[in-house]
């Protein structure tokens, strides 16, 4: 806070120069070498991006995985990298970051499976705090997929508060400076595979979807105690109801709905009761994970596994059934069921989870280009101005120039372990966790 009043203060923009006094307290300047105060003003321009950035949730600040930065570094090797930190157990959820914190969970398995909330310090790695959360059975746990992990649902941290779901395993609300839990929530259901759906935060009601082997739900649980406050049942004919998907809260007609798929269908559903607005149907698709992306008065979404499909969906005057009325084209060829695509300007830029890359026109859907990491991803992508950022389940750190005409690859950066978490990108920095651990890159 000290640092953001100081820099942000108009009336000391002018002050801050080496030999001067920053501080403004008056006879201080000339008791005071210059070079203490040179390094006193290096210290807080360092500083600064860290205790600034906001990375609040699963695919960042506008959650769509496009970022505005500057000198984000495309190398990550032993040359740039500031710290690395173990992370204990395992788990496939991003990090997030907020107040100069970075905050990830993991599933431990000490004399009892444990689920655990940890926060670092984003400036030197160090461990903050580390929260046991909930202890659930092995039958909970139930059986994953090889692809999974028991902690995959990435965190959500707003006003100060870190929100870890694990899916059917619980909910639970910390306060981030401490770790010290305000509220738990714990509704099981029968899953399959695991966990996986991130959740949202929306005027106080916090969604997330519970789409498990008997039944397809969306839960809005009371931000501030943690109650249920609505469950609604996606009543779809599905063979396979388990899904994993990410809401999205977009503004429409001035307002806010949150976009939440499931098996065979991606509605539009109401904040403060969960009331659903409107819906497309999409047959038999199932387990689907990739979360939407939105523009220009459009949601374009994924249809899971069987034939994987990419759907740009209409919103205005969307109300009932609308699969015929607004949707405005389905794209077939090189569609993910696993990682999230981006997009920017008229260009969506899509990997299959095989490693196919490609480029579709906005509007039309059309297949513009594509290209190949010949890797296994499952990470989601991140733009950062004209640079995707993939990251491999073998381990492998891609960066690629992209436009309408084309992608060049810029490096191919080497973990030596999977990566299936998304990364964290800001000003001078990109951060990333690996299988076992957290890795900060950037200027030293």
């Amino acid at each position: 806070m000290f640092l953001a009043v100081v820099l942000g203060s108009k009336s000391t923009e002018k002050r801050i120069a080496w030999g001067t006094n920053p501080l403004g307290i008056p006879g201080v300047r000339d008791k005071v070498p210059s070079m203490i105060w040179k390094m006193f003003s290096l210290m807080m321009f360092l500083l600064w991006p860290l205790g600034a950035a906001e990375w609040p949730e699963f695919r960042g600040p506008n959650a769509q995985g496009v970022v505005e930065a500057k000198d984000v570094p495309s190398i990550m090797g032993k040359e740039n990298l500031v710290w690395k930190t173990d992370i204990p157990g395992s788990g496939w959820s991003s990090p997030v970051m907020s107040g100069g914190l970075i905050v990830v969970t993991t599933a431990v398995k000490a004399e009892k499976l444990e689920l655990r909330a940890i926060a670092l310090n984003a400036e030197s790695g160090k461990v903050v705090w580390d929260q046991k959360l909930f202890e659930p059975s092995e039958e909970e746990a139930g059986d994953i997929h090889s692809k999974n992990s028991l902690a995959s649902s990435t965190p959500l941290i707003a006003d100060g508060v870190v929100y870890a779901h694990f899916g059917h395993m619980g909910t639970a609300a910390l306060a981030l400076k401490t770790g010290e839990v305000k509220w738990s929530f714990h509704k099981t259901y029968p899953s399959m595979h695991g966990n996986g759906g991130c959740p949202v935060l929306v005027d106080d009601v916090l969604i997330f979807s519970a789409d498990g082997i008997k039944k397809g739900l969306l839960r809005g649980l009371d931000a501030k105690t943690g109650r249920l406050k609505w469950e609604v049942d996606r009543k779809r004919e599905v063979k396979q109801k388990f899904s994993f998907g990410t809401p999205l809260v977009v503004e429409v007609d001035g307002k806010k709905v949150a976009v939440s798929q499931g098996s065979g269908m991606v509605g539009g559903y109401r904040p403060v009761d969960g009331k659903l607005l409107w819906w497309v149907d999409y047959g038999k698709g199932f387990s689907v994970v990739p979360r939407p992306v939105y523009q220009d008065g459009r949601v374009y979404v994924t249809t899971g596994f069987n034939k994987a499909r990419l759907l740009a969906i209409r919103l205005e005057g969307a109300e009932g059934e609308v699969t015929e009325s607004h949707v405005e084209w389905a794209a077939t060829r090189d569609i993910p069921t696993t990682p999230s695509f981006v997009l920017s300007g008229e260009e969506i830029y899509l990997t299959d989870d095989t490693g196919r890359l490609s480029c579709l026109d906005r509007k039309s859907g059309e297949r513009l280009w594509r290209d190949g990491y010949k890797r296994k991803i499952s990470a989601s992508l991140t733009l950062v101005g004209n640079r995707l950022f993939a990251f491999s389940e073998e381990g492998q750190g891609f960066v690629h120039e992209v436009s309408r005409e084309g992608a060049k690859e810029v490096v191919v950066n080497e973990f030596d372990e999977p990566i299936f978490a998304s990364p964290i990108a800001f000003d001078g920095t990109m951060i990333v966790r690996s299988k076992s651990a957290l890795w900060r890159f950037g200027k030293k």
